[in-house]
């Protein structure tokens, strides 16, 4: 065990997992620790409405995402939904789709296949990925999340040989899963901008991932039920500690899975992103108790994937 640990220690990567949990000294552009991400922000009327409770909770919301797909959404939607978040100088991240969860094979759904959800099932479905992608970027939009490998290399690719804006974000979903510092730093290779954890690591396991990457790390600090339904509000101020830089993500429990998303449950939607706000006010009063020197970004700072006009 000794030679494997000393051969991890060759390529950069930790021996094990950081139970020490070291303080990170990694921090985004304008040295900030963390930034507030609202998760499944499903149209511009959600947006509009977080926006009206973070200015009543005296918030800075960094990013917010989307996830039920470019695909599921007009030119015009998407266009209100950047014009939204330019006012706001924030940050808008729509999901790539479809993926195999949404395709017609069985294995997606059955039980021992369910991890292939979120891959792209056959070039066809990674095409169509990519053409959300694009669609996505030529609309203004800056970041899009993406759940399969394969997509994140091509994507990179293409924004490096100028088919995508050399600005062109690419946020990996959590959906993707990998959950161990070599996996991710990989998937950093391979051109992610930021990462999404699995909701039910460790603070040890997390420190161990921050050694080995620099990119921001995104934490959901209320997982939704689907993805574990965890609460971990009072984790909040030692992962700002450990993970910086780090996206601090309020998903919310006891909330229905409204992907795909339309006019048809936009009032459950509303209500949802009105409380995943409430939500992170509660984090942040946590924050001021516990790690009040913590550093938060302003709105507009360096490194966010604000959309352009």
């Amino acid at each position: 065990m000794e030679e494997t640990r000393r051969f991890l220690a060759s390529l950069g990567l930790p021996t094990g997992d950081a139970y020490d949990l070291p303080t990170s000294k990694k921090r985004f552009p304008d040295g900030a620790q963390y930034r507030i991400e609202i998760p499944s922000t499903e149209s511009a009327t959600a947006l509009a409405a977080i926006i009206e409770e973070a200015d009543r909770y005296n918030l800075t919301i960094h990013r917010v995402s989307q996830g039920s797909g470019v695909m599921l959404m007009t030119d015009d939607e998407v266009r209100e939904m950047a014009r939204l978040a330019i006012s706001q100088r924030m940050e808008i991240s729509l999901f790539a789709r479809p993926n195999a969860a949404w395709d017609i094979g069985a294995m997606a759904v059955a039980s021992g296949g369910k991890v292939v959800g979120p891959r792209l099932r056959g070039q066809d479905q990674l095409v169509h990925c990519l053409e959300d992608v694009r669609r996505a970027a030529s609309l203004g939009v800056r970041s899009v999340l993406l759940a399969d490998d394969g997509a994140l290399w091509v994507a990179n690719e293409m924004r490096q040989q100028g088919m995508l804006p050399a600005d062109m974000q690419f946020k990996i979903s959590v959906m993707m899963a990998s959950a161990n510092p070599a996996s991710i730093r990989l998937l950093e290779k391979l051109g992610a901008d930021t990462f999404n954890i699995p909701t039910d690591l460790t603070l040890p396991q997390i420190a161990a991932i921050r050694q080995a990457v620099d990119i921001p790390l995104d934490i959901y600090v209320e997982a939704p039920d689907d993805l574990g339904g965890f609460v971990r509000l009072y984790d909040i101020p030692e992962l700002i500690r450990i993970a910086a830089p780090v996206y601090i993500k309020f998903g919310l429990r006891n909330a229905p899975n409204i992907y795909p998303a339309g006019t048809h449950l936009e009032p459950t939607a509303v209500v949802l992103s009105r409380e995943r706000v409430r939500r992170a006010r509660l984090g942040m009063d946590i924050i001021k108790r516990y790690y009040p020197d913590a550093v938060v970004s302003q709105p507009g700072a360096s490194g966010l994937a604000i959309p352009i006009e």
